[in-house]
């Protein structure tokens, strides 16, 4: 069944009003009709299963049917933050990183990004960013669409890890010794109702002035598996062996 989320501003009780674009995939894509069946997706994650009653010139009316008990959100928070890579590595971040859990994301210039965002850039990208994470979410029957902050400097970024319980870098230099820990290693600290803070560099990786930063900030350097990884796959790396952890084997 097809799934919406819903601004908190288009349910009235049991009423729900859907515009804009959901409106265009309803009617023009799915061809949805009276009396057919949907998901609609509230706010603070809440769902319902709800029926057409009425299709206006640009309003779909619904009704709700059915609430639903659903818990397809992980058990701890977790913030991706990615060193800014090159094209459209971003967006695939976003898009597989929602499916794959992540609540939060934040974009972040390391000293080895190639590319450099202004702030009216991303300005302009931001409506393009919450859609990709919008439509991921309704995709992988989330029931809660993860944020997406502005582009952090290392100081932002070491002044936002405060609100963390964990925080941890990916750091290629930890994969190079014999006795380095394993990624389980630092997983079992974890307890759900957490918050995870994850940081991936960019192509390059962190240099040494970023690693030392992060740890004098009790950032822990963490290895993803024996191999370096590229930068799109080191966060959805962690991010499925999270699941794995406190989903699947609990």
């Amino acid at each position: 069944m097809q799934r919406y989320f819903i601004s908190r501003n288009n349910w009235k009780e049991n009423d729900v009003q859907i515009v804009d674009d959901d409106y265009h995939h309803i009617v023009n894509v799915m061809r949805m009709s009276n009396d057919d069946q949907l998901i609609a997706n509230r706010e603070d994650g809440k769902s319902a299963i709800c029926e057409i009653v009425n299709i206006t010139e640009n309003v779909v009316e619904a009704k709700v049917m059915e609430w639903l008990d659903e818990s397809t959100e992980s058990p701890i928070s977790i913030t991706i933050v990615q060193g800014l890579p090159k094209g459209d590595k971003w967006e695939f971040i976003l898009q597989k990183g929602t499916e794959l859990g992540a609540s939060h994301f934040i974009p972040f210039q390391a000293e080895r990004s190639v590319v450099k965002w202004e702030p009216k850039k991303v300005e302009k990208k931001l409506p393009r960013w919450q859609k990709i994470v919008k439509e991921a979410s309704e995709q992988s029957h989330r029931t809660k669409i993860p944020t997406i902050d502005t582009v952090f400097s290392t100081r932002d970024l070491i002044e936002a890890s405060n609100n963390y319980d964990w925080k941890f870098f990916a750091y290629e230099e930890t994969t190079r010794g014999e006795k380095s820990q394993k990624l389980h290693h630092f997983l079992s600290k974890i307890s759900e109702g957490q918050s995870v803070l994850i940081c991936v560099g960019p192509e390059g990786g962190f240099t040494e002035n970023e690693a030392e930063n992060f740890q004098e900030a009790d950032f822990e350097a963490i290895r993803l598996g024996p191999r370096i990884l590229r930068t799109e796959t080191a966060p959805l790396y962690v991010l499925a062996n999270l699941s794995y952890y406190f989903e699947e084997m609990r």
